[in-house]
């Protein structure tokens, strides 16, 4: 289940910050593996913040898959734009971003 624990502005100030970074994990054609989904953990362990992009060859509506590996991966869906999206998980041994 996702977690809708951001308020807006806590979301408006991650998606100035996803504006910065690069995509960490793809979705290509094999679609939503669990390999994909274990990438996606330990990206947003490491890093709180990812940017995800699912590629042309991936077969389904990118929305939906987006979705889905947020709800898999436990993180805070922030944003959806096109094929990107951002996803966002508090680490709490070692933050890293400080929500306003």
């Amino acid at each position: 289940m996702i977690r809708n624990t951001l308020s807006s502005k806590q979301k408006k100030f991650l998606r100035s910050m996803g504006m910065e970074i690069d995509p960490v994990v793809s979705v290509g054609k094999e679609g939503l593996t669990p390999t994909v989904v274990m990438a996606a953990r330990e990206a947003v362990k490491k890093r709180e913040l990812i940017k995800v992009r699912v590629l042309q060859n991936c077969a389904g509506e990118p929305t939906d898959i987006i979705t889905m590996l947020a709800d898999r991966a436990d993180t805070d869906l922030v944003q959806i734009i096109g094929r990107n999206g951002l996803l966002y998980k508090k680490n709490f041994d070692k933050p890293k971003i400080e929500l306003p």
